[in-house]
């Protein structure tokens, strides 16, 4: 995550050159001197650190951006408020919802900027979704689902914990797909369809055990690899959501469709460029799946790069999300997703690991506006 928040930093002073507001890269800090002495070098900051607290009692760091394992969310977060700092911080926001709302407590008491890098939103042609749902063109929303499919933890060799499996130790991730992938699809969600009222859920752990690459022990897995959940929105939809590590076959399928009286959506993240809509409005006999390609210039951010035709990657949604921050902060507004709207993903997901483990419905207590 350093290195495409990184890119997202030095590529906006190329293709955002109008901001007001524009980041400096004045330091980066990793425990590892000899790597980030590297990673400084590589993407152009003037300075480094191996002691993140070192980094915050700096008088030349206004903006602290957390890429670090979840466990360290909530320590860096509430330090940097105190500091008086803005934070951008990875997703998901914390391990639990308590470590949550401790963050959204101090970051809006220091009244610093603020915003979680759920980066989906930013992809142009999640966003002409966003506008085609808003503008009521689906009409009555009845069905959202969604999946993000991996299959990078089948091997029971796997070890649990250290710097490349950090994701499999439940201490230092808090939780397993539901944390890490079914965040981003519950934060879309949100984004598009409203707020998620009550959950039903079902998690799975395959593999019980894994040597932990800490201790050299064999330890039991605490997080899910494996969760399937349906849900009621606010709007009266439902909703539907699966997520594992272990679709053989996938490395990264990302996908949501959106059903509505009038017209349907569907995006697949191996796709990106491109969103499909079905519109009941059209004449019968060319009715069907119809297929945009999101690249010209009147489409969301699309002004900004090629001509049309010209696709862009995924790494441009962290370009987008960096710029929306410097914009925001330039016109004095909020960068949504702020902590707060963070936190309201970081209770879906806490609900649905809390109904999976109790066998039942669960309310989120979601306040989306």
């Amino acid at each position: 995550m350093g290195r495409t928040h990184s890119n997202g930093y030095n590529r906006i002073q190329n293709f955002f050159p109008d901001l007001t507001c524009k980041p400096v890269l004045q330091a980066v800090c990793s425990r590892n001197e000899a790597s980030v002495k590297k990673f400084a070098e590589q993407w152009g900051y003037a300075s480094y650190e191996t002691d993140w607290r070192q980094l915050i009692a700096r008088d030349d760091i206004d903006a602290v951006d957390i890429c670090t394992p979840n466990d360290t969310h909530a320590e860096i977060a509430i330090a940097a408020a105190k500091a008086g700092k803005m934070i951008l911080c990875e997703k998901p926001l914390s391990r639990t919802l308590a470590e949550g709302e401790q963050m959204v407590a101090e970051i809006e008491k220091a009244g610093v900027a603020n915003t979680v890098w759920y980066n989906y939103r930013r992809l142009p042609a999640v966003t002409l979704a966003k506008q085609i749902i808003d503008s009521g063109k689906l009409g009555r929303i009845f069905h959202y689902r969604a999946n993000f499919l991996q299959d990078w933890t089948i091997s029971p060799d796997l070890p649990q914990g250290g710097a490349g499996t950090w994701r499999l130790d439940v201490e230092a991730a808090g939780s397993g797909v539901t944390g890490d992938l079914l965040a981003h699809c519950i934060d879309t969600a949100m984004w598009l369809n409203g707020g998620i009222t009550d959950v039903s859920a079902m998690t799975e752990t395959f593999i019980k055990e894994r040597v932990h690459s800490g201790t050299g022990q064999v330890q039991k897995v605490g997080i899910d690899d494996a969760c399937i959940f349906h849900c009621h929105f606010a709007n009266g939809s439902l909703g539907l959501f699966e997520s594992t590590r272990y679709a053989r076959g996938h490395k990264a399928l990302y996908t949501f469709e959106i059903n509505g009286e009038h017209a349907s959506l569907r995006w697949d993240l191996h796709d990106l460029n491109r969103l499909e809509m079905y519109d009941h409005a059209d004449a019968s006999i060319i009715r069907g799946w119809k297929s945009i390609l999101v690249t010209d210039g009147d489409q969301p951010y699309m002004d900004k790069w090629w001509v049309p035709g010209l696709i862009i990657g995924y790494e441009h949604s962290f370009v987008h999300q960096a710029a929306d921050f410097f914009k925001a902060l330039g016109d004095g507004t909020p960068c949504a997703p702020t902590f707060r709207d963070a936190l309201q993903t970081q209770k879906v997901c806490e609900s649905v690991i809390d109904s999976a483990n109790a066998k039942a419905w669960k309310d989120t207590n979601v306040e989306w506006s």
